[in-house]
């Protein structure tokens, strides 16, 4: 900025000081220019929580009862569902029936059940320890929708039909956005 100045007119100590005053602005609003904020990384979490497949039902006195038929071919199925899927680790209960449904994908993804107890899973623990990772849970009529509740910290779900063994829970957060969708398998 060149300033021409009037011979006939000498400069006051107050255009001086508004000279000065709009270098030191003008160097402020081009030389102090804010250091551009780095994005967020995003991290997505999502856990797939199910119930196990059919159990074999002949002994009603049997509390730790295998799969049947059914529940050997659904467990198969769920294998096939998440096949796509980079799973980082796999739960379930330790029960034959859980067990034995989450064994497919195991095998297929060559990853080692982990077994927990829903009574006394520390969410916050759980939520931190597999963020950004895809787990899949499986668990129980009235534990699958209780763990999904606890997630998302809200009672949305009920427990689950007895004879529903083909619900699937997606729990996903992105950062801290959290969404849920519940999906039949069948």
């Amino acid at each position: 900025m060149i300033i021409a100045r009037d011979k006939r007119r000498p400069m006051t100590k107050h255009t001086v000081h508004y000279i000065f005053l709009s270098f030191l602005l003008l160097g402020m609003a081009t030389g102090c220019k804010e250091e551009p904020k780095t994005p967020e990384e995003t991290i997505i979490t999502t856990f797939y929580l199910i119930r196990h497949a059919e159990k074999d039902r002949t002994d009603p006195s049997n509390s730790d009862p295998e799969l049947n038929q059914d529940g050997l071919d659904r467990a198969l199925k769920w294998a096939e569902v998440f096949d796509p899927i980079a799973l980082d680790a796999i739960y379930a209960t330790n029960y034959q029936r859980t067990t034995m449904t989450a064994a497919p994908a195991s095998i297929k993804k060559d990853i080692e059940i982990e077994y927990y107890d829903p009574n006394s899973v520390d969410v916050g623990y759980f939520k931190q320890t597999h963020k950004g990772h895809n787990v899949l849970i499986v668990g129980h009529s009235n534990s699958t929708p209780d763990l999904v509740n606890k997630l998302l910290e809200e009672e949305k779900y009920e427990a689950m039909d007895d004879s529903d063994n083909s619900t699937l829970f997606i729990v996903r957060f992105i950062n801290d956005t959290k969404t849920d969708l519940q999906l039949k398998m069948d």
